[in-house]
């Protein structure tokens, strides 16, 4: 029987799926909790997906651990909290493409790319999906230096770790763009509250004016009526001439 889990990497806790699962066997819950948790505590933070394939006469069962995926392992490098909700208008980091490799090592022996530099294109499109620059690029852009060739030394030595003074400028250029973002977004929501206040002044000050409309034209009415009850000047000599 297989049995596929998506757990905490090293963090594995009893839950009723399952339990509901194992708990019929007779399996012992407590040792499938701690042989997952120590196959899986290299990943610790991230999400790693486990299979247990568990033999219902024997009670023996055998954990085969799964590469956490791409978007875990790029938040663990990055140590970032999770991706951009807006990745057009919101950048959450700015990886190397060292950082890119090192996530394609890990994934290449998953991935349905055969060849190492189209897994280095795969791992740049998650990228582009969570809103995270590479070499102060958008991922799609840079996807076409990898095309044509600018990183062939990186890619074929697979070179996977960041130099620090790297590391450093890569950060330093996230800052300023970070920096923008929230001006951006200060600017966005000053001019929200402004367009709210000039809405809710505009409605208050509609009742008022409808008012003020109608008041000029109650005293013009009664004006008017009080024009009609008297005769005119050139009338009343002509009606007592009459007599």
């Amino acid at each position: 029987m297989i049995i596929k889990l998506l757990i905490e990497g090293g963090d594995m806790k009893p839950g009723p799926a399952i339990a509901q699962q194992l708990g019929p066997m007779g399996i012992n819950m407590g040792k499938v909790i701690s042989d997952v948790n120590s196959s899986t505590k290299e990943f610790k933070g991230m999400k790693v997906p486990v299979e247990l394939d568990v033999d219902k006469k024997t009670k023996e069962f055998h954990i085969k651990v799964f590469s956490p995926p791409a978007s875990e392992l790029i938040r663990k490098e990055l140590k970032l909290e999770k991706g951009s909700a807006k990745i057009k208008e919101i950048k959450v980091g700015n990886a190397s493409i060292e950082d890119i490799i090192k996530v394609a090592k890990i994934k290449h022996s998953n991935m349905l790319e055969k060849e190492f530099k189209s897994a280095v294109k795969s791992i740049l499109g998650t990228c582009a999906a969570m809103g995270i620059l590479v070499e102060d690029k958008e991922p799609n852009e840079l996807m076409e230096d990898v095309v044509n060739g600018k990183f062939d030394k990186e890619i074929n030595q697979k070179l996977s770790e960041t130099t620090t003074d790297k590391r450093n400028r890569l950060e330093d250029y996230y800052k300023k763009v970070k920096t923008a973002q929230d001006m951006k977004a200060e600017q966005a929501k000053k001019a929200a509250e402004e367009a709210e206040a000039a809405k809710a002044a505009a409605t208050a000050a509609a009742p008022a004016a409808g008012a003020a409309a109608a008041a000029p034209k109650t005293e013009g009415a009664k004006a008017g009526a009080g024009s009609a009850s008297k005769p005119t000047a050139a009338a009343k000599p002509a009606a007592e001439k009459k007599k």
